[in-house]
């Protein structure tokens, strides 16, 4: 385990606010992260969205770097111009 990890885990244990923002700004990073992935791989550049959805290109640079900020109507319709679906699972 890195000294970074260490001091992750340690702080989780001590402080339940910094266990709750660090997951959850994970998981928006990822999902961020996710998304331009597939923007990438489908050879779509961001002004091509941005067309596609009516925006300008600084709301799909926020959609993938500030996921928590965007409604699901909003990630359904960049999921969509990306030509893929958007599920959602509970399990």
């Amino acid at each position: 385990m890195s000294d970074l990890e260490k001091y992750i885990t340690e702080r989780k244990q001590k402080d339940c606010d910094f266990s709750d923002n660090f997951e959850s700004g994970y998981l928006s990073f990822k999902l961020g992260f996710i998304l331009a992935q597939t923007r990438e791989e489908s050879g779509i550049t961001i002004e091509e969205i941005a067309q596609q959805l009516n925006c300008d290109q600084a709301t799909v640079f926020e959609i993938e770097n500030n996921i928590q900020s965007v409604d699901i109507v909003t990630l359904e319709k960049y999921i969509k111009a990306l030509g893929k679906e958007l599920i959602l699972e509970i399990r």
